[in-house]
């Protein structure tokens, strides 16, 4: 059967290592990490909800229903329903246990929310600015050339920023809808990378911004992922550090490849904080990683963990000149997850930022490089 199954025993309430799963089919085994078909139940599954549900039919015989959250880089929301058995040939209770999997139901309703909820209330202020220049326009200003052109062009700048604002939610509201599903194609990530930096050159000349693009020595390297979602990664977290160097510097992008998550990840002793915000579950895996690193004000300790929050912005880097909708790390964040990668930030006031995302390898491992 496709869903999680396990049977239960138990002969006294009060005894909880008695309980035991007398069977587990192939399923149930996947989804709570177990090798064996019979076990401690403990070892298994430690969530109270569901112990009492296992219980509430053991000794009361009484159907019981709970929902069971599990943990990991890739949560999953399950229903799980507990029901009552004959005793078994030994006097022992006897409890079917299923798992049945509502990620996907629990996903859309919490997308549809957060959109909704995001959508309202970013788009407000734009809103009303339109509204307030069009009142103005259709009163004093409507005989006034100058100030009929300057509002025109404000209130098309707002008009865009809502264009944007609505491309970005329904992208993030999309990868967050799949983000559970592991993406089955497999791109060759420094010609992905080349194109995205030779298209967005024009825009670090505008700000006198060099692009430093350093490939690894095996310029072929293999990721497993959907092209579409890593071209996004690669652009927001380009366009973050051109828009936050200062003009005339340089921003470095990098590859590396054979590492361990470990390794990827940058793991050192130096005096920059580090701050991993996606993280993949632990596996032997070997990942390919970029870097892109820029010579902007940098960010402060404490702000690092709520750089992949919806819309937040640090403090003192807000302007026009950084215009955006606040959604870039969001939606490179839901993508890394998705891939089953990791996104790491290292930054200080005053010392630039550096971030890091990196892929699984596709295809045999490499050579494993370690974290010194």
């Amino acid at each position: 059967m496709p869903d999680p199954i396990l049977v239960v025993a138990g002969s006294e309430r009060h005894d909880l290592t008695g309980r035991r799963f007398v069977f587990a089919n192939a399923a149930a085994r996947e989804l709570l990490r177990i090798t064996a078909e019979e076990g401690m139940l403990l070892s298994a599954i430690r969530d109270p909800e569901v112990l009492g549900a296992v219980d509430r039919a053991l000794f009361d015989l009484a159907d019981a229903e709970v929902v069971y959250e599990t943990t990991g880089a890739q949560s999953r929301s399950l229903r799980v329903r507990a029901r009552p058995l004959a005793p078994a040939a030994d006097g022992a209770r006897l409890a079917l246990l299923t798992f049945h999997d509502e990620t996907e139901v629990r996903r859309v309703e919490r997308t549809r929310v957060d959109f909704l909820a995001n959508a309202s209330h970013e788009l407000r202020t734009p809103l009303a600015s339109l509204s307030g220049f069009i009142e103005t326009l259709r009163g004093h200003a409507k005989d006034d050339p100058a100030a009929r052109e300057k509002f025109l062009g404000i209130m098309q700048a707002q008009a865009d920023r809502m264009a944007r604002l609505i491309a970005d939610l329904t992208s993030l509201s999309r990868i967050e809808l799949d983000e559970h599903v592991p993406p089955r194609g497999v791109v060759d990530l420094a010609p992905l990378v080349g194109e995205v930096v030779e298209a967005a050159t024009p825009l670090g000349a505008q700000r006198g911004v060099k692009l430093d693009w350093r490939p690894c020595a095996a310029c072929s390297v293999s990721v497993r992922g959907e092209r579409d979602q890593i071209v996004q990664v690669v652009q927001n977290l380009l366009d973050n550090a051109i828009k936050y160097s200062p003009d005339g510097a340089s921003v470095r992008i990098e590859m590396q490849s054979g590492l361990t998550d470990t390794a990827a990840a940058g793991v050192s002793t130096d005096i920059i904080p580090r701050l991993s915000l996606v993280a993949p579950d632990p596996s032997s895996e070997t990942y390919a990683v970029l870097r892109f690193t820029d010579l902007g004000p940098g960010i402060a300790r404490q702000n690092l963990p709520r750089l992949s929050e919806r819309f937040y912005r640090v403090d003192g880097q807000k302007s026009a000149a950084r215009s955006g909708t606040g959604l870039g790390l969001a939606i490179v964040k839901h993508i890394m997850n998705r891939h089953r990668g990791g996104l790491v930030v290292a930054s200080a006031e005053g010392e630039g930022s550096t971030f890091s995302a990196y892929f699984p390898v596709a295809g045999a491992p490499e050579a494993v490089v370690k974290a010194s």
